[in-house]
Order: C-alpha cells, then structure tokens, then sequence
C-alpha cells in the first residue's frame, strides 16, 4: 500500500480552500488547478501565453517536488476565457511538454478564480521505476 505526498505551491487559494497543489499516490502525480500566481501570491501579469506558462512552471516544479519531471505528464486541461487565446496557449504547452505529448483538453469558460486570470491548468503524471 503506498503512502500519499502531497506538494504545496504556496498559493493562498490552497489554505483558504483546503486543497494542494499535486498530490502523489503511487506511481500517479495530480495537479490541481493551476492558476497564474506569483510566489508573492500576486497574478502574472501578462497575455494568456505569459500566464499559461506561469501555470505549467507551477505544475512541473510540483511534479518534480513528487519526483516526477516533465516528461512523466500523461494528460493536461487547459481552462481558457478567451477563444483568441487557444494558440498562444497550445504553443506553451508545445515548449513544455511537446517530447511527452500528453492527451490534452483544452476548454472554454466564462471566469476563472480571479478576475485578471486568463488561464487555469490541470495535469497528471505518471512515474514509472
């Protein structure tokens, strides 16, 4: 039976709505929600790009705090309120994840948790040996 870990971005949201970042149960990492916060606890500033590449930094070092990498993510979820944004956005996610080519959603919304957000990501990984 293995053991749950559990991996914090610092982000407020994770206190104030009792969550986590990642959580790791056996060989399977995943990734809350990520949103674009700053360590200070501040928005990315920035287009959709800026910000979905602020989320998927966030969700890498969490994989990595799990023992994970990059290259174990197996599936993605991308939450834009743009239409616009779905190119900008799959590029990014390209740069991060392009050699691991994850199954990948990417969907449409009205809001996100904060206004300025312009993107919010989900991952999940799987690490093998």
């Amino acid at each position: 039976m293995s053991q749950r870990q559990r991996a914090s971005s610092g982000s407020p949201f994770e206190e104030q709505f009792g969550f986590c970042r990642a959580v790791r149960d056996g060989d399977r990492i995943v990734v809350a929600g990520t949103g674009p916060i700053e360590d200070d606890g501040s928005s990315t500033q920035g287009d959709a790009a800026a910000q979905a590449a602020r989320c998927f930094t966030l969700i890498v070092r969490a994989i990595e705090q799990l023992g994970g990498s990059a290259a174990d993510v197996v599936r993605t979820r991308m939450f834009l309120t743009d239409f616009d944004d779905q190119a900008a956005v799959g590029e990014v996610h390209a740069r991060f994840f392009g050699d691991a080519k994850p199954a990948a959603t990417m969907v449409g919304c009205a809001w996100l948790c904060r206004k300025e957000w312009k993107v919010e990501i989900e991952a999940e990984a799987i690490v093998r040996g």
